[in-house]
């Protein structure tokens, strides 16, 4: 499949991706309890991987799969971080609206660690106000959590996707079966904390989930399985300039469905803007860089000529 066709999706997902998220609750609130869908998404990713792994094996050319413990042990350290970013996610949207959770500080971070690892292998207080920042500053810290944990455990996962030439199925069915584990682990420290007072975690796995819920838990696991693709046939720059062209359509939904601010949105869009044509357009564009080329050429030829008259 083409990449941009993988982007292009990507894109349309994300764009909806809040805006379900906002449209499950209820009065500002979950009714059901937001741990649950991370889980299921992750039950979702590993059933649809291991599907296909499966198909690669009975193929006439088995996938390559590492076995060994040294690349094996590498797998939970992403899925704990998604399970912490995914969550994050959740509480962001309590607090700001879809268009400003699509906020472009993940191209800043994503982009910090892309730099210096793969190439190398709002808030008025309590107070309303109409300024920019309208919403709670506890909404926008959240926010930045979620875009530096995105740009971590992106560019980790980029990494571990191309550290060598394994299945892209098997490498997800690792990821996800640990991302299944860490989240049930989740669910079940939240059981303790409570006391179990609500009954256990798989009693109440389903409760207060409409169609709207469970588009939210389809949404998020095919939005993952996307991104596992990009991540393994082109890079992370793709996908987050993927998802930051999601707030175009994000913007119209929002409009459409909620009442949005609308200037922090349309500075936001002026920024992706910018830096998509500056991560695109030649360094020759904004520095003079020094003509080395023409000098090695010339000395290239200096060196054969001499070759030449000492033979």
């Amino acid at each position: 499949m083409p990449w941009y066709l993988v982007t292009a999706l990507l894109t349309l997902l994300a764009s909806y991706q809040g805006i379900l998220t906002t449209l499950s609750q209820s009065h500002g609130k979950y009714r059901y309890d937001y741990a649950t869908v991370p889980f299921l998404a992750e039950v979702f990713k590993l059933l649809v991987s291991s599907f296909f792994l499966g198909k690669e094996c009975q193929s006439s050319s088995p996938p390559r799969m590492t076995r060994e413990w040294k690349t094996v042990h590498l797998f939970p350290i992403p899925s704990i971080v998604y399970l912490v970013h995914n969550n994050v996610q959740f509480a962001t949207l309590t607090y700001v609206d879809p268009s400003t959770y699509l906020g472009n500080l993940k191209i800043v971070t994503t982009g910090i660690l892309f730099r210096q690892l793969i190439l190398h292998v709002k808030g008025c207080g309590e107070a309303s106000c109409d300024s920019l920042f309208s919403a709670p500053i506890k909404g926008y810290m959240l926010g930045l959590l979620s875009a530096c944990l995105s740009a971590l455990v992106g560019v980790y996962t980029e990494y571990l996707m191309k550290k060598n030439n394994d299945s892209l199925y098997w490498q997800n069915v690792q990821l996800y079966m640990f991302g299944a584990i860490f989240n049930m682990a989740w669910l079940k420290l939240d059981d303790f904390r409570a006391g179990f007072e609500y009954g256990p975690w798989w009693q109440r796995l389903l409760d207060g989930y409409t169609v709207t819920t469970w588009l939210v838990v389809l949404n998020l696991g095919s939005s993952g399985l996307l991104v596992s693709w990009l991540m393994k046939y082109a890079d992370n720059i793709v996908k987050v300039y993927s998802t930051s062209m999601a707030m175009l359509l994000t913007m119209v939904l929002s409009i459409f469905f909620f009442i949005t601010s609308f200037l922090q949105l349309f500075l936001g869009i002026i920024i992706c803007m910018i830096s998509l044509q500056m991560y695109f357009a030649l360094a020759q564009t904004f520095v003079d860089l020094p003509a080395t080329t023409n000098l090695a050429l010339d000395t290239l030829k200096e060196i054969a000529a001499e070759r030449r008259g000492e033979s």
